[in-house]
């Protein structure tokens, strides 16, 4: 029996290889006919899925240990940026290797296999080129077209407009070169008169002052500023009398259109101001009759206007001891010459300057600068100047942005090209979160005035807080091209590029700040993100104690990056009592995200009149 069992068996051998081989045979003529199994049978009989999500938490571990290396061994964001992009890129050839070999891992490598590795590769390649350019390509390629770069006016192919002129200070030429102040005064007032002329574009004080002392061609001045023409001239003062030459250039040939010497009687200079501005209009064929209005009234105090050129000297060095005595200046000068509205325009855009840079506590430097604003409207009610300043007031101290703007319109009425007034107007935009509507306002300043840091400075903030980070870094260095110790410049650069992940970066350019303030508040953030705890912590620690009672917002937002967040809304509701100026940025600025979904932050945009 046992011998007869045992016949049968090679028979049921080949049987069952015959029956393996059929089933090799279907399941070769299921991939070849996906009709008979349908796609998603097959993705679940090979594994695809299975292989997928096993790829995904290897490499999600991967990246989590290669991060940690990175901070561990200070190395540059970019490895982990190409680290993270290599992952992401081996999902797709990770399904492509599952949907080939995931039955059995016995097929070999296909050509349809190897032509889509080949594709994935392609475009990996593609990918690390473009994170691999050079910066100004990216920069190129990222600045979204609703936010638009201002375009140079100096470049060559460029026709510069005919009706478009740059006013130089006036060179002192007195015995004792101490007549400086009042050359730049004369310049100055020159260009205010040309400024409210219809037709003609002027450019503005800050960058035609940029090259002031220089010995740079008139040419290459006016290709610069984007003008055809550009008035120059002299001043030299012998007691009561004034010597006053003037000329009025044209850049692109260099020919004198018109020149003049005047002898005068110093009390004779507001209208002979008035009468250089109607001269050089005439000259380029301009209605004169917007300026003989304003300052032509003959000056009664010779003393006043003394000490109001004195005084917008002094705001020009832009430190603490030079506004201090620029107040001094123009509180002598309204003394002086009560019923004169410009010494207490200026007296109030002082006041308002020592605010800015916390100099002067906030709730004490507005309330005087309401006084000095209000008594020059009640001297002249068409004074710019006083409705930007009231403008400042509605939005910083009460929070009435419309009262604000309604301010600023009656400012930009008044003087369309006051660089100030369109400023204000601009951070009033984008501290409701219109940051577009602000970006373009700005723009609009820099075709006036595009040699002025400031202006910027604050363009890049705007692109920052939008989150196009290549364009503000793009706009923040242009800013250090045109003023490399500009303030706060540093700490705006070291700020986009720790948003960009390049932390050594950022530590390098925030060391570089020149203001106490600026400098402690980007140490406490960027040493933070560094995970260097001892140099944070003593950052924080010398913000708030030199600056804590004058820019309480600058402690609240370090404390906040660091995830301090009792802390945080500590110092901004100090921040709020004390009406700081930086609460204006409380809706955009990135490093408050840790606090944004507090009741206790709602409550302050709420207070403020800002959306939630």
């Amino acid at each position: 029996m046992a011998t007869k069992d045992a016949a049968p068996e090679p028979p049921q051998a080949a049987s069952s290889c015959a029956g393996e081989s059929h089933d090799d045979a279907a399941r070769s003529a299921g991939l070849r006919a996906p009709s008979q199994s349908g796609f998603w049978h097959r993705v679940k009989e090979h594994k695809v899925v299975q292989w997928t999500i096993g790829y995904g938490a290897a490499a999600y571990t991967l990246l989590h240990i290669v991060e940690m290396l990175a901070n561990a061994l200070d190395w540059p964001h970019l490895v982990v940026r190409i680290f993270t992009l290599s992952l992401i890129l081996g999902v797709p050839v990770a399904a492509t290797l599952a949907w080939y070999h995931g039955h059995r891992a016995l097929r070999r490598v296909s050509g349809p296999e190897l032509a889509i590795l080949t594709v994935l590769l392609i475009i990996a390649g593609g990918v690390f080129w473009f994170i691999g350019r050079p910066r100004h390509e990216h920069a190129s390629a990222q600045i979204p077209a609703e936010m638009p770069t201002p375009v140079s006016k100096s470049s060559p192919t460029a026709a510069l407009p005919e009706k478009s002129i740059a006013v130089l200070p006036f060179v002192d030429m007195s015995e004792k070169h101490d007549q400086e102040y009042f050359g730049d005064g004369m310049a100055e007032e020159v260009l205010d008169l040309l400024g409210k002329l219809p037709g003609l574009t002027v450019i503005a004080r800050t960058s035609s002052f940029q090259f002031k002392g220089t010995n740079t061609d008139v040419r290459a001045i006016a290709s610069k500023l984007g003008v055809r023409n550009v008035v120059e001239g002299s001043v030299r003062r012998s007691g009561p009398r004034i010597r006053v030459t003037a000329q009025l250039i044209d850049a692109q040939s260099g020919a004198h259109r018109w020149s003049e010497t005047y002898d005068r009687e110093y009390e004779d200079v507001l209208l002979l101001q008035s009468q250089i501005a109607s001269e050089i209009a005439r000259e380029l064929q301009i209605a004169t009759g917007a300026a003989d209005t304003g300052s032509t009234a003959r000056l009664q105090n010779t003393e006043a206007y003394t000490l109001y050129l004195r005084g917008r000297s002094a705001l020009d060095r832009g430190d603490r001891a030079r506004f201090a005595q620029a107040q001094r200046y123009f509180e002598q000068a309204t003394t002086l010459a009560p019923s004169w509205p410009r010494a207490a325009e200026a007296l109030a855009w002082t006041h308002v300057m020592q605010i800015q840079y916390e100099f002067v506590a906030s709730r004490t430097g507005w309330q005087q600068a309401r006084h000095a604003a209000e008594t020059a409207l009640a001297l002249n009610p068409a004074s710019a100047a006083a409705h930007a300043v009231v403008g400042l007031l509605h939005a910083l101290q009460e929070f009435d942005w419309d009262a604000a703007e309604a301010e600023f319109n009656l400012a930009l009425h008044a003087d369309p090209n006051n660089i100030d007034t369109l400023l204000f107007s601009a951070n009033a935009l984008a501290a409701r979160g219109q940051l577009l509507n602000a970006i373009q306002r700005v723009d609009t300043a820099i075709a006036i005035d595009p040699l002025n840091p400031e202006l910027a400075e604050s363009r890049a903030i705007f692109l920052y807080f939008s989150g196009d980070l290549v364009a503000a870094e793009s706009e923040i260095r242009r800013c250090l091209e045109i003023s490399p110790t500009y303030t706060y410049a540093r700490f705006v650069l070291g700020q986009i590029l720790l948003a960009r992940g390049e932390r050594d970066a950022a530590l390098r350019e925030t060391q570089q700040g020149n203001q106490d303030g600026e400098r402690d508040l980007g140490l406490a953030v960027v040493n933070h993100a560094l995970r260097k705890k001892m140099e944070s912590d003593a950052a924080i620690a010398r913000l708030t104690r030199q600056q804590g009672e004058l820019w309480p917002y600058a402690v609240a937002a370090a404390h906040a990056y660091r995830g301090e967040r009792e802390q945080a809304l500590d110092w901004l509701d100090k921040a709020y009592q004390a009406r700081d100026s930086d609460l204006q940025f409380v809706l955009n600025d990135p490093l408050l995200e840790s606090v944004r979904g507090d009741s206790r932050f709602k409550d302050l945009l709420r207070k403020m009149h800002l959306p939630e």
